[in-house]
């Protein structure tokens, strides 16, 4: 079928088929549409034959992925990210670029031909492992955040790759289309300039135009206004020769703070799994079967040794990284497939002459097999986890007991509350998303159930819709934050008492209106300090006034903070004047003439 109906046809046919099957058998859904574009492709039954220009169009499903995901991080989450970025994600790709390159030059390349080619093979592929992991709500655990920093840190990595590799070349490059990736090469400095200029436009433009349109109450223009700078942004950074996919992500993240994220969200959701789904089918038609059959062991063989040596390296550099044998492990399975942007370098190395036409053909066959294969990986380690008990198949069930209280988090902070609760015969259902500590926890008599308290489902069966209280103990800021947001969106009747590590989690939690917050190490570093003074030789009853004095003003100084936490100049005006306030408050009480000599 050539028309454009016939073909959409065959797409929807196929992915309704197989996609069902795929995640009925714990495979997932990616599986699924990479076998539908393997069997409707041209080297299955030949039922559509224009790969390309279909991958071209689905790519929009990695643009609109990539917004979203940076609609879901604030910018000063990012920059909290920058150890794992530089540390996790740096690592990993010059680690991993210089061993395959290694390897390239076993195998008889050129030095600079195996550097270019050892480069694209250490990218892996963003779609395939962000939607893996939001499919099974492990984005926000401790693997799937150092799994996005890597991605993300690869997806950095590009821009100068763009620049560096033409100039290792003999021809110039006029155009490179693929994998999000379009045009001449990147220029660095003006890559500086663009996302300049995101940031002022998404401050002094974007924003104003979603207000006035928001104000027309005109839901299809506010989603035609979407995508409107989604695909704006997209074009723009092609334009100039940079990825697409990173443009959209940062200019996310810019929008992450607005009224209007999850309104973006919501409309664009249903474009992004149709488009995204369009993508994996895309890559299964790219499948070289033809190839695979004429020498099934060198490819089928370097498919293997190109997924477990970039999974040792993952997981070494997880270990490292005090990431933990179970998490690092997690990480390496998640992200050692190649990567879409792979064929961009490939076709780039191929266009200069730095590679025969056979080698390139090769390792595409490899990236994408790497793609269907990696899936299997994931899900034998699933298997093998329930089978040796290790790992739960899913979430406890939870009963509604009609608790008066909902304890989320039941780490060394939460058993606090549970502990106090269960003297008093205060009934409460406590929920943890660790295993392992669940375990260890019942072990003690401890009734504690397996979920994540961030899902409203899983809050209304713990009957969050009838409790009183709940308190946030979760020790991990994001998903902290995702819980706090479920709650204070879908359950007013909760009263929220919670945990923050810090100011800015304290920051974050106030800005969703939750009043009753406890930084975690605050009252017992203040108190601890009485202790000091007093030990010092300060009367008892004076240290205990100084103590109560500065809780007193630093919770005042954190409500002031709080109101000017966006801007960095008077937010350090502000707190520079707070501690001049604080000097006058304690002068009365100087810490040397209570001391006795």
């Amino acid at each position: 079928m050539d028309s454009f109906i016939g073909q959409a046809l065959i797409f929807i046919g196929a992915s309704v088929i197989l996609v069902p099957i795929f995640q009925r058998l714990g495979f997932g859904a990616v599986l699924g549409y990479l076998l539908a574009g393997i069997i409707v492709g041209p080297y299955g039954l030949q039922m559509i034959r224009d790969s390309e220009s279909i991958m071209h169009f689905s790519e929009l499903g990695v643009i609109l992925l990539l917004f979203m995901i940076g609609l879901e991080i604030q910018p000063h989450k990012l920059w909290s990210m920058r150890a794992r970025l530089l540390g996790l994600g740096g690592l990993q790709v010059v680690v991993t670029s210089l061993i395959f390159m290694a390897i390239g030059m076993a195998f008889g390349l050129s030095a600079v031909t195996a550097g270019v080619i050892g480069f694209g093979l250490s990218l892996s592929s963003t779609a395939f492992a962000v939607q893996s992991l939001v499919e099974k709500n492990q984005f926000n655990t401790e693997f799937g955040r150092s799994s996005f920093s890597v991605l993300l840190m690869q997806d950095l990595t590009a821009i100068p790759a763009l620049a560096i590799i033409p100039a290792l070349g003999v021809a110039a490059v006029h155009s490179v289309e693929g994998g999000g990736a379009h045009g001449h090469a990147a220029n660095p400095i003006l890559a500086l300039l663009i996302i300049a200029l995101l940031i002022l436009a998404s401050r002094f433009v974007m924003r104003p135009a979603f207000r006035w349109i928001a104000r027309n109450r005109s839901r299809e223009v506010f989603t035609a206004a979407t995508l409107f700078i989604v695909l704006g942004v997209a074009a723009l950074m092609l334009q100039v020769g940079l990825s697409a996919a990173l443009g959209t992500f940062i200019a996310g993240v810019l929008l992450a703070d607005s009224e209007f994220r999850h309104e973006l969200e919501a409309d664009l959701e249903p474009f992004k799994s149709l488009l995204l789904g369009l993508f994996f089918i895309a890559v299964g038609m790219g499948v070289n079967l033809g190839l695979i059959l004429e020498r099934p062991g060198s490819i089928l063989g370097l498919t293997a040794l190109y997924l477990f040596v970039k999974m040792a390296i993952l997981y070494g550099v997880g270990r490292g990284a005090r990431l933990g044998h179970e998490n690092s492990k997690l990480m390496a399975l998640t992200i050692a497939q190649g990567g879409e942007f792979a064929f961009v370098i490939f076709g780039l190395t191929l266009q200069l002459g730095l590679a025969p036409s056979e080698t390139i053909q090769a390792l595409t066959v490899i990236v994408t097999l790497s793609m269907a294969l990696n899936p299997f990986f994931v899900f034998g380690n699933e298997w093998l986890g329930r089978r040796r008990g290790s790992i739960k198949p899913q979430w406890d069930q939870i009963q509604d007991d009609s608790p008066e209280v909902i304890v989320a988090g039941f780490g060394r902070f939460g058993q606090i509350f549970g502990r106090v609760m269960r003297a008093q015969n205060i009934p409460f259902v406590a929920i943890d998303h660790d295993a392992d500590q669940i375990e260890l926890i019942r072990k003690f008599g401890n009734k504690v159930y397996y979920g994540d308290a961030s899902r409203v489902d899983i809050l209304e069966a713990a009957g969050a819709a009838r409790a009183k209280y709940f308190i946030l103990a979760i020790d991990n800021v994001e998903m902290s934050l995702d819980t706090a947001r479920a709650v204070s969106e879908n359950f007013k009747n909760l009263k929220i008492f919670a945990r923050a590590r810090n100011r800015g989690h304290a920051f974050d939690l106030m800005a969703m209106g939750i009043t009753a917050i406890k930084r975690e190490t605050f009252d017992s570093s203040i108190y601890f300090t009485r202790d000091l003074l007093v030990t010092m030789g300060m009367d008892a009853t004076k240290a205990n006034t100084l103590v109560e004095r500065f809780k007193l003003h630093d919770e005042l100084m954190l409500e002031e903070q709080f109101k000017v936490r966006n801007d960095d100049k008077l937010f350090v005006s502000v707190s520079n004047q707070a501690q001049a306030q604080l000097a006058k408050v304690l002068a009365d009480d100087s810490l040397q003439s209570h001391i006795r000599s």
